[in-house]
């Protein structure tokens, strides 16, 4: 794992299941990391699609409501992802997160995830925003 790079708490259990899902901030911003275990694998040895979308959705929402400011609890809306090449067994992944809107109750977020500087992951992601507590 390259140097900076903390496990990111994460609640409940299919998301400790999958994880650790590893973050540094960087100018502002969180990069996300994983690194592919067997487990994240098809028969192939090479991170499955299933995994890759989690991680888009997981580090989508998350980057995307840090870039809002805001926090609490997301809700996918939407996800398309393109896969780009594969992440083999042992690969690093590393996820940039860019906020392109965010309204009062909605955020638009795309990320790309690359293995060693090559994207292997586009992902566009809508996102429902957490209500503001009323007072």
């Amino acid at each position: 794992m390259p140097e900076g790079f903390l496990p990111r708490p994460v609640s409940g259990g299919f998301l400790k299941a999958v994880g650790p899902i590893y973050v540094k901030h960087e100018n502002g911003r969180s990069i996300f990391g994983l690194l592919v275990e067997e487990r994240h694998c098809n028969s192939k040895d090479i991170c499955h699609g299933g995994m890759l979308a989690t991680l888009a959705d997981v580090v989508l929402g998350i980057g995307g409501m840090e870039q809002a400011g805001v926090s609490g609890f997301f809700v996918t809306v939407s996800l398309t992802n393109d896969f780009l090449a594969p992440a083999p067994l042992g690969a690093w992944i590393e996820a940039r997160v860019e906020l392109l809107r965010a309204t009062r109750t909605t955020m638009f977020v795309q990320g790309i995830f690359t293995v060693e500087g090559e994207p292997v992951l586009r992902s566009s992601g809508v996102f429902r925003l957490p209500r503001p507590e009323r007072p």
